[in-house]
């Protein structure tokens, strides 16, 4: 049983790391990001092919794929999100699941439906473990992940509360009309934003594809570890979406002991839980709820 805590705990890390732009993008533009799973696969895909075309290994591909991620941030921010906020908070939700169906078809079209995977250029890290006491093996590369999300989770919130821009960010998510009186830019604000969470996004693509294997349309089943994970978390804190990363990880590898459906059945079960007491407990609906908890950013 010890092991498969310990193995639970790891594999939060990976859930944190990929809800954490999601979390970032809405506590700032108050916009769900459904295309945000297949952007990961997306960043996975970018990183396969500089490996397999161009030998390039993926952990030095990340230093041409994230300023990538972070222009496509912006552009998907300016030429996107911002105009279809205009017309109502239904329609940049529209918009991002439009843009997922064209990614994941993109991605397709370009690659087939062969699974891929980066396991293959990275050495024994993908398979390299560490022996703890009571015969716990710990992997080498969930370690870096569970620590990579430590870091990034500390970095961002260091961001938002000791920087300049950091502060216009968040005062530009309390209320953008106020913050503009006081000189911060909203739309620098939030196209910097959308490139952040863009970058973490990335990151969890590079992730996704070193831990497993991942296909054009991959992007859902992440897109709802991401969400699950920071609902549980309660994204109003982002040490809370680690939270929720290691809660979702563990009614996944527990679940999994009692059936060999329980690893989807328990996370869900637990997510739905989490969200039915929220919601009696609070009295507001769905996205009011998601409005609250998204909008008191750390």
């Amino acid at each position: 049983m010890s092991n498969q805590i310990v193995q639970g705990i790891l594999l939060g890390g990976y859930y944190a790391i990929i809800a954490c732009g999601l979390s970032f993008m809405f506590s700032v533009m108050r916009i769900i990001n459904l295309a945000h799973g297949s952007l990961a696969v997306f960043s996975a895909y970018m990183l396969w092919w500089l490996a397999s075309r161009f030998h390039v290994p993926p952990f030095l591909g990340l230093l041409i794929v994230l300023p990538l991620m972070a222009a496509i941030g912006w552009a998907l921010q300016r030429f996107l999100l911002e105009r279809s906020a205009r017309g109502g908070a239904l329609l940049p939700i529209l918009t991002t699941f439009g843009l997922a169906v064209v990614i994941d078809n993109m991605l397709f079209e370009q690659f087939g439906a062969d699974t891929r995977s980066l396991a293959p250029f990275i050495g024994s890290l993908s398979y390299d473990s560490w022996e703890w006491p009571g015969s716990i093996y710990v992997g080498k590369l969930a370690v870096m992940m569970f620590m990579t999300a430590m870091v990034l989770l500390g970095g961002l919130q260091l961001f938002l509360t000791r920087t300049r821009l950091g502060r216009s960010i968040r005062a530009t998510s309390e209320d953008p009309d106020t913050a503009g009186l006081v000189g911060v830019d909203a739309r620098r604000a939030n196209a910097i934003a959308a490139s952040i969470a863009m970058v973490t996004v990335g990151i969890a693509g590079a992730f996704l594809g070193m831990r497993a294997t991942f296909d054009p349309y991959a992007g859902t089943p992440q897109l709802l570890f991401a969400f699950e994970a920071a609902v549980i978390g309660g994204a109003g804190s982002l040490w809370g979406t680690l939270i929720g990363g290691i809660v979702l990880a563990l009614a996944q590898t527990l679940g999994a002991q009692v059936h060999p459906q329980g690893f989807l059945i328990g996370g869900h079960a637990v997510f739905l839980i989490v969200l039915f007491v929220r919601l009696s407990t609070s009295g507001l609906g769905l996205r009011g709820l998601l409005s609250l908890r998204f909008g008191k950013a750390s």
